[in-house]
């Protein structure tokens, strides 16, 4: 698992960390006083229910957004990565279909099931061509990790009508969904598609990925019961589940939140096609680039971390992801960027 993920600044000197998607506005203020209270919780056994954060993530939805989801279309785990394996050994999938580039977390689940696993390239024409009605299961992300690409409703719903009529299920992870200004989530269609599954987290947009704890949204009955028996008994802790229990509330942090990342998006993707490096479109809170220079190791001798995409299918050498973060982080590391001596080391 080594370097298959960012965030590793146990084994680096790291000031700023850029390899982690996480919200740059930090964690809001009601969650960090939800997770001091919980401490005094430690003494109890946590809800077998999760019926706090079950609540609130209904009560988000329908004030923030309108969208109808009861309690009984949720499922929590222990973070996002959990639910990934909880759904492939619930599916015991012969099949698997993963775009790519995309998170490994989707190919490390699929290996533990023990089924064949085909890749193909992270458009949707692509993806359509590839799935047969032997496929069982397709994981696919919007917007996409690391490339940041947004897919539409509309193509989406073209998508899961070729998935339905040929008994595949679709796993969508909406983990960065948040962070967009346009809202594209198909958690308002669950209803028409009961094959699929939305799988969404607190771990980024709340900054907590210590606390760990995701969600996903289902409206069969029979698949949702099929994957929570795959689920250990009391897997939220009482930290993650009183994390959970005040997100109703904090729907105008999300909203500042996406519109923060796309100032900021705005501000740094200007500043890296200005230092030389290419910069691929996308829509999240992380930005996928392309250097000539190994920049990885040039930034992390300054104290900055980012992902070093390389290990990514599809991808290679010199392929870079680089969190947005706060105004005076993203100027610092433009300035290092800015340093670097293209043709040697720093100047």
């Amino acid at each position: 698992m080594n370097g298959i993920h960012g965030g590793d600044v146990y084994r680096n000197r790291v000031d700023m960390d850029f390899s982690v998607n996480v919200n740059p506005l930090g964690m809001p203020e009601p969650v960090k006083a939800a997770l001091q209270r919980a401490v005094e919780a430690c003494t109890r056994y946590p809800d077998l229910l999760a019926e706090g954060p079950r609540r609130e993530v209904g009560r988000l939805f329908r004030e923030e957004k309108g969208w109808k989801v009861s309690g009984e279309q949720l499922l929590f785990g222990n973070g996002a990565s959990e639910l990934f394996m909880a759904i492939v050994h619930g599916i015991k999938p012969g099949k698997t279909v993963i775009p790519v580039p995309s998170f490994y977390g989707y190919e490390y689940a699929a290996r533990a099931g023990g089924g064949e696993i085909l890749f193909c390239g992270e458009d949707i024409e692509s993806i359509i061509h590839i799935l047969t009605r032997e496929t069982d299961l397709l994981f696919l992300a919007n917007p996409n990790n690391p490339t940041g690409k947004l897919t539409d409703r509309e193509t989406l719903e073209k998508l899961l009508h070729h998935c339905k009529s040929n008994d595949i299920v679709v796993v969508l992870d909406e983990c960065f969904a948040e962070f967009c200004q346009r809202d594209v989530s198909m958690i308002p269609y669950i209803e028409n598609f009961e094959n699929l599954v939305v799988v969404r987290a607190f771990t980024k947009i709340f900054s907590i990925p210590g606390v760990r704890l995701g969600y996903l949204v289902c409206s069969s009955q029979p698949l949702l019961e099929k994957m929570g028996r795959q689920l250990p008994e009391w897997n939220l802790s009482c930290f993650a589940q009183a994390a959970g229990s005040v997100c109703g509330e904090l729907g105008d942090f999300i909203r500042a939140t996406a519109d923060f990342v796309k100032t900021e998006r705005d501000f740094l993707v200007a500043g890296l096609k200005k230092a030389g490096l290419t910069v691929f479109p996308g829509e999240a809170n992380f930005i996928l680039v392309y250097s000539k220079v190994p920049l990885y190791h040039r930034l992390l001798e300054q104290g900055i971390l980012i992902r070093d995409c390389k290990n990514f299918r599809g991808l290679g050498e010199g392929f870079y992801r680089i969190a947005v973060k706060s105004r005076k982080e993203n100027e610092m590391l433009l300035k290092k960027i800015g340093e670097i001596n293209w043709n040697g080391n720093t100047k």
